[in-house]
């Protein structure tokens, strides 16, 4: 990421991050009374997530983690028994407030939050969970690499292209190659598997960081982000 690119993010991001908050503020007590309503528990749900990697003695790497926060979805005892487990397609633990918020991407809202303070940014790669990372860098070649030198985002290039949680869309050009991206070998043991999506993501988030090396395909790549993601939110393309 050259200079120019990080300074004009991080001022997107105080910038967008600020407005946004200002603008959404009316709509918190309203999602928070819905999700209280439909299931009793804490309103607000924080996670520990993997934020950049970083350079920590100019010969290793260091995943920084971070508290992202986010509207609750599910019930409050959703890992009561499963211990930390990726959200899937229909997933029972998932509220019908829960539902809509992920739906429309309503429950991403606080994380304004972390992008004014710095944690995150605007549009980036999503976070994962360190327990949940960890797995999926020794299953996935090079999947770490998507997070090197960059914050996270609320938004992103896969978050835009992809379904919610990472299945291509209909319609969408990499459909097409789906079968081989995921499965290339065919087995039947590993249809379905849960680092299939992650692949889908990984190639997305990976075409964002090369836009980062240029100025100007940053700035066209982000402002196509930003301007996808409202027309993803309503919509509804999530689960």
């Amino acid at each position: 990421m050259t200079p120019a690119v990080r300074i004009t993010k991080r001022l997107v991001d105080v910038v967008a991050s600020a407005a946004g908050l200002l603008v959404t503020a009316p709509l918190f007590p309203i999602i928070g009374a819905a999700i209280y309503l439909d299931s009793p528990g804490p309103i607000l749900f924080r996670q520990r997530r993997a934020g950049p990697l970083v350079d920590t003695n100019g010969r290793t790497f260091q995943t920084r983690e971070f508290d992202m926060v986010k509207f609750r979805t599910m019930r409050p005892d959703a890992e009561k028994y499963t211990g930390p487990v990726v959200a899937g397609e229909n997933d029972p633990r998932v509220t019908r407030v829960g539902r809509f918020l992920r739906k429309t991407r309503l429950d991403e809202l606080p994380q304004l939050w972390n992008v004014l303070t710095g944690s995150m940014s605007l549009v980036g790669p999503r976070p994962e969970r360190p327990e949940l990372l960890r797995n999926l860098a020794l299953a996935i070649p090079l999947f770490e690499e998507r997070m090197r030198g960059v914050k996270p985002g609320i938004t992103g290039l896969a978050q835009v292209s992809l379904g919610y949680t990472g299945k291509p869309i209909e319609g969408s050009e990499v459909l097409q190659h789906a079968a081989a991206l995921t499965n290339p070998f065919g087995l039947e043991e590993a249809d379905g598997a849960e680092a299939d999506e992650f692949r889908m993501k990984l190639l997305y988030d990976m075409a964002y960081l090369a836009s980062l090396e240029k100025f100007s395909t940053y700035l066209r790549m982000e402002a196509s982000i930003i301007a996808r993601t409202p027309l993803v939110m309503l919509g509804a393309r999530g689960r």
